[in-house]
């Protein structure tokens, strides 16, 4: 697979500002196509989305030095109401059935609410997890719930696909809220020109969800794409109706492929001959453009994991030197004077399963902070955020724990773009759990699901393919 790096130049991308490179717990969620994935598993506003209207009319802040005025946004309480899936109906009395799919709906909201509310602690005695968590949590979940079951190329079914928008928009809804202030200006009648402040969605929602309600509404059309189709699937190595005696062997051919590590997922089969052109066709643009989604929503995912304050609990549990961290094999390789070269490194490793890249890729996290919190410990000023950003910023070039660093975090981006489909690390799974922002536990909670449906695109279509180029050559 393309290096996960290479998003520039996809159009939809828009990392946020700050950036430049389950089913209880999100933490440790997976991007693969098996049932492993599932394991797993500010706002400003003064007023609820259902309160009365108050007057919108600016007023002036007397706490503000310079006498600015504040200006509130328009009322939102219809959008609001839109975007948690309500409809308005007339003559509700005369028609029982919409009156009763509004209460489905209003019972559906409360129950998704007061878990919110309680942390998911339903004894209610405050001992559930932060709003951010459950949120992140809610996210994950549902998305098993609509995605988990469908592993083929095919549509949604219609309920699932009602299920995922309805939700989503009600969980996104949050975002409408948090806000931030910033300058502007208003021309008076008497053409007087006022500074004022205004509010608008956080900058990282602002850039970042748009992109990623775009990724996920072209997902939803790649799956809808697959409606019609010259391939079918064999549950479990059973025949189809539609299957041959020749379809059977598939089986074999695409579990040789996935070295028996997806033995659940249902099998694609092809006519004898194998697929036409234009079908063939189909599905390779159709993987292109999920693969670049793919790149897309990992882009932001990464962006809003380094934004994340790194827990002070990890930096506990570090040890004390990188080299106790990789071992001597690694940093042997690492603190060569000679260039160094990630790429023969991790060839000299001969890393042989997933779980062992990942555990890899702990140990060389761990020591980028190891030797970035010595390069600022050598520093005249103390650090409060162990940010990586600020970190590389920070400190002499030349000293050896700066390169080591360096190096290690090449080694990382390396390991990550060869291994696509890698878990989330350590750390990422403790600034999941530590968060406590709920605007970047909602993005990266949506980039994360989104990054893992654009993978699993990818792989489907990859077992077509493989199977389509072995009928053929079988009939050759």
């Amino acid at each position: 697979m393309e290096s996960s790096r290479s998003y520039e130049n996809f159009e939809f991308y828009h990392p946020s500002p700050s950036s430049t490179p389950s089913i209880t717990d999100t933490s440790g969620y997976s991007i693969r196509s098996d049932q492993d994935s599932f394991v797993y598993c500010r706002t400003n506003s003064e007023a609820s989305a259902f309160s009365c209207p108050t007057d919108e009319s600016s007023f002036t802040d007397p706490s503000s030095p310079l006498g600015q005025a504040i200006v509130k946004t328009p009322n939102r309480n219809q959008a609001a109401l839109t975007r948690l899936g309500m409809k308005q109906y007339s003559h509700v009395a005369d028609e029982p059935d919409d009156q009763e799919e509004i209460d489905l709906e209003l019972d559906m909201m409360k129950e998704k609410f007061s878990k919110l509310l309680l942390g998911e602690d339903m004894s209610g005695s405050g001992k559930g997890v932060c709003s951010a968590v459950a949120i992140s949590n809610s996210i994950t979940n549902l998305y098993a719930t609509v995605f988990g079951q469908n592993l083929r190329l095919a549509p949604l079914p219609p309920e699932k696909k009602s299920m995922w928008r309805r939700e989503m928009d009600c969980l996104l809804s949050v975002c409408d809220y948090i806000v931030e202030f910033v300058p502007s200006s208003q021309n008076l009648k008497d053409g007087t020109i006022l500074e004022v402040m205004i509010n608008r969605l956080r900058s990282d929602i602002y850039m970042n969800l748009p992109a990623l309600k775009k990724l996920d509404t072209m997902l939803l059309e790649i799956l809808e794409s697959f409606r019609d189709t010259e391939f079918w699937y064999a549950e479990q190595g059973s025949l189809s109706s539609k299957s041959t005696t020749k379809s059977g062997s598939f089986r074999k051919v695409v579990v040789n492929q996935r070295k028996e590590e997806k033995w659940w997922l249902p099998v694609p089969c092809v006519p004898p001959g194998g697929l036409s052109e234009k079908a063939r066709k189909h599905l390779q643009q159709k993987r292109e453009c999920a693969n670049q989604i793919h790149k897309a929503a990992m882009a932001i995912n990464n962006s809003i994991l380094a934004e994340m304050q790194v827990p002070d609990t990890y930096m506990a549990t570090l040890p004390k030197s990188g080299r106790a961290s990789l071992g001597d094999t690694i940093y042997r390789h690492i603190s060569t004077p000679d260039k160094f070269s990630p790429e023969y490194l991790l060839d000299c490793i001969e890393i042989s399963s997933e779980h062992e890249a990942l555990e890899i890729a702990d140990k060389v996290e761990a020591s980028i902070y190891i030797w970035r919190r010595k390069v600022c410990m050598s520093m005249t000023h103390s650090k409060s955020s162990w940010n990586i950003k600020d970190l590389m910023a920070d400190g002499d070039k030349s000293d050896k724990n700066h390169i080591l660093a360096g190096r290690a975090e090449s080694l990382l981006m390396c390991l990550k773009q060869r291994y696509p489909e890698l878990s989330q690390t350590t750390l990422d799974t403790c600034k999941i759990q530590d968060n406590k922002d709920v605007g970047q536990a909602i993005l990266e909670s949506y980039s994360r699901v989104l990054e893992g449906l654009a993978f699993n695109i990818v792989d489907w279509i990859d077992d077509v393919l493989y199977v389509d180029t072995s009928a053929k050559r079988q009939g050759n």
